[in-house]
């Protein structure tokens, strides 16, 4: 089973290594120590800690988590659902982009017609953030 340190735990779940090694210290996630004497999590327990983190809202609600940075903040005009992809529809200005997405991420993003968002575009890629 792979197991990963205290660095890299750090990394996949976005915090610092410090807040990584705090939520290790506590217990709130299983370590053990390798033959160089590293602090490792095992995966299937980071794993568990990685969705129970989520379900409890670990992280800010207004964080954007991609990097991609020709931002286009705008409204959502329209939203067409299909049965596993959706097509959301951005007006930000003059510009109107259009993203395909899975059903999934929309329902999760929560998006409506009439609700503020953010496309970001990369390359041909079309993000959607919830403002």
């Amino acid at each position: 089973m792979q197991s990963y340190t205290i660095g890299q735990a750090a990394r996949l779940l976005g915090v610092s290594p410090d807040t990584a090694r705090r939520w290790a210290d506590a217990g709130r996630v299983a370590t053990h120590r390798d033959e160089a004497g590293r602090r490792l999590i095992d995966g299937r327990d980071l794993a568990a800690f990685s969705v129970e983190l989520a379900k409890a809202g670990g992280g800010e609600e207004d964080a954007s988590y991609t990097s991609v940075r020709n931002a286009f903040p705008g409204i959502v005009t329209a939203i067409k659902l299909g049965d596993v992809a959706a097509q959301v529809e951005i007006q930000a200005g003059p510009h109107r982009l259009v993203s395909l997405l899975t059903r999934e991420a929309v329902e999760e993003l929560g998006l409506e017609v009439g609700m503020e968002a953010t496309a970001r575009v990369k390359s041909t890629n079309v993000h959607i953030d919830r403002v």
